[in-house]
């Protein structure tokens, strides 16, 4: 066994792994657990067919949904040993996704030969790559998938995400708005949409976060009034993004981001004591938020509190050990 698995392509080594674990586990501790409600009946029927595929994917889903992924894993991974089925194939990728994002990687690639046509493999498989940092690669099952389908809308969004990481905002963009041409509806594509023609100055997010705003029949979401504050800060109307952070805030008190945005509005208006009235609120509101610290320091080094300043800084960095621009901010007020 030792010398056969040593000359085994390392695809396959690592499916065998898998599978083989998995089957072990099944038969050794699952089957009390597969002799009961809800999954005995199934059981029984499997005993009675073992070779009925369906059989064994009806019983993943059930121990799926039931938050039992091992033994569900060990189930779908025999249904797709019976037969190559795209449902089978996505039940194993997306519960070892969750595990391991390698062993879901070269599942997923090896389910992808045996279903060239199937477009869900893929997405799967690009999002696992992305997961693991694998960029170009994703992007490239992106491409795969858009030479068949030029409008799957998940591959635009997700090749989108990944051209952002890459720095490529503009071509990002362009594919959401693609996206949103064909799935106006989509609300989540809508907010993320509109927040990067804010972040990017664009005079279309004013558009969509108006359309949006006019959707909200009920008045009860934020964002349009908080992206329409990111592009009036952005593009440097100052009082028109105090406007739109404040109304954000009065749609959704706990927003913490609208009242960090509003606070810097007023810091670069050199207000600073209603800035740092703004940053406690926040704090006050989280108080393990790690930007409100920040940002009361930088008002107190404004006007000269530079021990209260260092204080927050450190604070902010205690709490964010990523902050390394609060980390520094402390260091210079030694």
């Amino acid at each position: 066994m030792a010398t056969a698995a040593k000359i085994i392509a390392p695809l396959l080594l690592s499916m065998i792994f898998i599978i083989g674990c998995t089957d072990k586990n099944k038969g050794g501790n699952f089957d009390e657990l597969l002799s009961k409600p809800p999954f005995a009946s199934i059981t029984d029927s499997i005993k009675q067919e073992p070779s009925n595929d369906s059989l064994y994917f009806r019983r993943a889903v059930l121990l799926n949904t039931n938050n039992l992924p091992q033994p569900a894993l060990a189930d779908f991974e025999k249904a797709w040993s019976l037969s190559k089925k795209e449902p089978y194939a996505l039940g194993v990728g997306n519960i070892l996704l969750d595990r391991n994002a390698d062993s879901a990687i070269l599942f997923m690639q090896h389910a992808a030969k045996e279903l060239p046509a199937s477009q869900l493999l893929k997405i799967t498989l690009a999002r696992a790559l992305n997961f693991k940092g694998k960029t170009d690669e994703a992007i490239t099952v992106c491409n795969e998938v858009l030479q068949q389908n030029p409008q799957q809308v998940d591959i635009l969004k997700i090749k989108a995400a990944l051209l952002s990481k890459k720095g490529n905002e503009a071509e990002a963009i362009s594919l959401l708005e693609k996206a949103y041409q064909l799935t106006p509806y989509d609300i989540e594509l809508n907010y993320e949409l509109a927040f990067k023609f804010a972040e990017t100055k664009n005079p279309k997010a004013i558009i969509l976060c108006d359309s949006l705003a006019r959707m909200d029949t009920s008045n009860s979401h934020a964002e349009p009034a908080y992206y329409k504050g990111i592009y009036y800060s952005n593009t440097g109307d100052k009082q028109k993004a105090l406007t739109s952070f404040t109304k954000a805030i009065q749609q959704d008190y706990y927003y913490l981001n609208a009242h960090i945005e509003k606070g810097r509005v007023l810091y670069d208006l050199k207000k600073y004591p209603e800035a740092f009235a703004t940053f406690k609120l926040c704090n006050t509101l989280s108080p393990d938020f790690a930007d409100a610290w920040f940002w009361m320091g930088k008002c107190q080094e404004a006007v000269g509190q530079y021990d209260e300043a260092k204080l927050n800084y450190q604070k902010a960095y205690g709490l964010d050990n990523s902050f390394t621009e609060a980390r520094e901010a402390a260091e210079k007020l030694k």
